[in-house]
């Protein structure tokens, strides 16, 4: 069911106390940010605490975050064409037989028939570098072999401090240096490319955590599959759909950009027209970027020094896929191929190619992605001078070819989005548990409750990074709330770091 929800513009988010009289919008949570989080926040209360009022404010014309796509026509002309993915496309992880775990991602996907395809990683590869077709698929199984020790050796979560070894200490202790373009890119594949960013700047331990809680079926993980979305409706019609499940129209308030600002007895919301929105507790769904960003104007109250300092800590990886449509086919028929730069690690490194019989045959969608500071460097660059770059490679990969100009071209700007300000977290080298768990503290409510609860992938210590990391935080922030509402022992706030400014 489509809602026809309610489209208010609001730029600025107020916490403070509760006048009277109350506002038109008055609700007893705030659920602020539309994404994962957010929908399932609302649906926690939903199922849990059906009398307990609630609001989404939601800054796009839309639910569904960072689940984002666009339209590439039909080459032929004919039918409705291909809704590309500029965002989250992957459901990472799904169930294996016996063993109980299933990723809830992966249960709303199924629930709700989006259509999806096993992404094979590794079993349909093709190598390139500068001089055309390279052979070096052994040095990525090698890459491949190192990331597997790499991550077994992490701890379980919880059994371990991180300390401050970085992934790239971890494999320097493995005996694995890549010195080669094309040992590079094998390593950029296997590693970049599943955290947004390399691995001097992300944490061994964590890194081994993540994978291991996803993917890894005996340390309480999933499944090793990926499933990528082929849906024409998007990938977002499952978080779309569940919401429409549940929501009355007058549950979410879209094109609603905020701003915060905190008191100790409630939350207020001011419009941009002067209206207000009261409530007495907030779930704060923004991305860690935003958090970063400035945008926001925090009262002390709500973002106390230590917290601040928690959050800039914390890392916000930058994923860009690179959308390209052709009239006519002239690349790989494997799924995947790597580019390995001459001069630049991670250069338009990883392309996918869904023009393949198990996606969409005959549709002419390539797509190139890069990640982390080159990322970072295409973001703030002229569209037309990135595809002339892509198209340069591709013409390096095909020396023989004379490559068309594309019919479609799109670049998604994950990092200057000021609703984003990147794609999804990452947890660096040095950064604690401690620095965590403040990062995820609820604050607010000098009273003793803890009015705002913060949550998304990035306050997830298992899942950071991916959409299941997300669900089950919104979740745990909505089931704190609702024992906090009905009398129980979630209102406190959290007591074991010290968020003062001393």
């Amino acid at each position: 069911m489509r809602l026809p929800l309610l489209q208010i513009l609001a730029t600025s988010l107020l916490v403070s106390a509760l006048p009277t009289p109350p506002s038109p919008y008055n609700a007893t949570v705030l659920i602020l940010g539309g994404g994962v989080s957010g929908v399932i926040a609302a649906r926690t209360l939903h199922r849990l605490s059906p009398s307990t009022s609630f609001l989404i404010v939601e800054a796009r014309h839309e639910l569904g975050g960072r689940l984002q796509s666009t339209r590439f026509p039909s080459p032929s002309g004919e039918g409705e064409g291909y809704a590309v993915e500029l965002g989250a496309n992957w459901v990472h992880g799904t169930q294996t037989l016996g063993f109980e775990q299933v990723n809830p991602v992966w249960e709303m996907v199924k629930q709700w028939d989006v259509q999806t395809r096993v992404s094979d990683y590794y079993g349909s590869m093709t190598t390139y570098d500068h001089t055309g077709e390279a052979a070096y698929l052994p040095l990525l199984n090698d890459s491949l072999a190192a990331y597997a020790a790499l991550v077994a050796s992490a701890p379980l979560p919880g059994l371990q401090e991180p300390g401050s070894a970085s992934a790239r200490d971890g494999y320097d202790s493995l005996g694995y240096t890549p010195r080669t373009p094309h040992e590079q890119v094998a390593e950029y594949y296997t590693f970049d490319w599943e955290y947004a960013d390399g691995p001097e700047r992300t944490s061994w331990w964590a890194s081994g955590v993540s994978t291991n809680a996803t993917y890894e079926p005996t340390a309480g993980g999933f499944s090793r599959s990926n499933h990528f979305s082929i849906d024409p409706r998007g990938f977002s019609h499952f978080l779309k759909s569940e919401a429409g499940s549940f929501l009355d129209p007058t549950q979410v308030l879209l094109n609603s950009t905020v701003t915060a600002q905190g008191e100790e007895t409630g939350v207020e919301v001011t419009l941009a027209n002067g209206e207000v929105l009261r409530a007495e507790y907030a779930v704060c769904t923004f991305s860690l970027g935003v958090l970063q960003g400035g945008a926001v104007e925090w009262d002390a109250g709500l973002m106390p020094p230590r917290k601040k300092e928690a959050v800039e800590a914390m890392s916000m990886g930058v994923f860009t896929k690179i959308f390209l449509q052709f009239s006519q086919k002239f690349w790989f028929d494997t799924e995947f191929a790597l580019y390995a730069d001459p001069q630049e690690r991670g250069r338009y490194a990883v392309w996918q190619s869904l023009d393949h019989p198990e996606f969409w045959p005959g549709s002419g969608v390539l797509f190139v992605t890069v990640t982390g500071d080159f990322a970072r460097r295409v973001d703030a660059m002229p569209e037309e001078e990135v595809k002339a770059e892509v198209l340069d490679v591709l013409g390096k990969m095909y020396p023989n070819v004379t490559i068309p100009e594309p019919m479609a071209f799109h670049i998604p700007h994950w990092l200057s989005d000021p609703l984003f300000r990147g794609s999804y977290s990452n947890w660096p080298a040095n950064f604690t548990r401690e620095e965590h768990g403040i990062l995820r503290a609820k604050t607010g409510g000098r009273g003793g409750k803890g009015r705002v609860r913060f949550a998304g992938e990035h306050t997830s210590e298992r899942w950071f990074g991916f959409l299941h990391g997300a669900y089950y935080e919104g979740m745990s922030a909505a089931e704190e709330m609702v024992e906090c509402i009905e009398g129980g022992s979630g209102c406190e706030e959290v007591r074991d770091f010290d968020l003062s400014d001393d």
